[in-house]
């Protein structure tokens, strides 16, 4: 079944990330990184079925030489940001079908990722990972780790696209960065949803939250990098034992209340409907023949009755 899953994190210096470590890691290279002299090597994984960058609409050739060549690019972006705790490159990671075969697979993932290149103005570094061995086989997904600054043939220009100031984006007319953030997960679905159509695929995916859909269920736990990172090399993640934990407690908590949240308003509209049937039977069994003379029709008036004997209070014994 074809899952939606589009996540959208920073690598943040002050969280003691690098963009380009992060680069080597996504698309399995030797890496150096020239801020802090340190040497990334994730040459050997396995994983990577295919990676490149994609740039802007108008740079080519040459102009495109320093930001088309990885090491350059990603040490370019670490040199164009002076805080301490700036946010250097930004990723998006995305899960796709496994119901397609892996040329849409890499179809879909490069459309994305020239859109958010052409949209923003930025240099996407795309990353097609394949299930790890061991893993769940259908753990198909993409890395797109994405430039916060616009690309240009002389180097890195203003912020772009998420990482654009709240008056930066309202001068230049674009919409909150959480409407461009739903617009995004909005595109993604579509593409995806199409990528299925095309190879024709009944499955879809819908970016909107489980309540948006009317889907009464609890949504799957979070587990952070990190912690799945340490569990995959065979340690203990306290965190991620938390949140199934928590995840666990949220579903048994939904199956106590179930049986009186579900069915309780089912037999409370039985019961009414049940009442008004009987109602309207004994109304239709009450009411008299209508008979006929001289060509006029009339209903008999009986005589009234007798009041009934007053009945007990229900909060009243009857005396045995």
């Amino acid at each position: 079944m074809a899952i939606f899953h589009l996540q959208v994190q920073d690598v943040a210096r002050g969280a003691g990330r690098s963009a380009v470590a992060a680069a080597a890691y996504r698309a399995g290279e030797r890496l150096r990184d020239e801020r802090t002299g340190t040497l990334h090597n994730h040459s050997r994984r396995t994983d990577v079925r295919h990676s490149e960058i994609l740039l802007p609409n108008g740079l080519t050739g040459q102009d495109a030489g320093w930001a088309a060549e990885r090491a350059s690019l990603w040490n370019a972006a670490e040199r164009a940001e002076r805080r301490r705790n700036a946010r250097v490159a930004c990723e998006y990671q995305v899960a796709l079908p496994a119901e397609l075969d892996d040329a849409q697979r890499l179809a879909l993932a490069r459309t994305f990722a020239r859109e958010l290149s052409q949209r923003h103005g930025v240099a996407v570094d795309l990353a097609v990972h394949a299930p790890r061995r061991g893993g769940d086989e259908r753990n198909h997904h993409a890395h797109l780790l994405s430039t916060t600054r616009q690309v240009t043939a002389a180097g890195f220009g203003a912020k772009a696209g998420l990482h654009m100031s709240a008056e930066q984006r309202l001068q230049s007319g674009l919409p909150d960065r959480i409407v461009e953030l739903v617009a995004i997960r909005e595109r993604w679905a579509a593409l995806s949803n199409g990528a299925l159509a095309a190879a024709g695929l009944q499955q879809r995916i819908d970016h909107r939250s489980l309540r948006a859909q009317g889907i009464d269920r609890e949504p799957m736990p979070r587990i952070p990098m990190a912690a799945v990172q340490i569990e995959r090399r065979g340690g203990f993640s306290p965190v991620a034992q938390r949140l199934r934990e928590q995840y666990r407690a949220r579903i048994q908590g939904r199956r106590e209340r179930a049986p009186h949240a579900s069915t309780a308003p089912t037999e409370l509209e039985a019961i009414r409907r049940q009442a008004r049937e009987a109602w309207l039977e004994l109304r239709r069994q009450a009411a008299p023949e209508p008979a006929t003379a001289a060509g006029k029709s009339y209903i008999e008036v009986s005589p009234p009755k007798a009041p009934p004997e007053a009945s007990p209070k229900p909060d009243q014994d009857l005396a045995l």
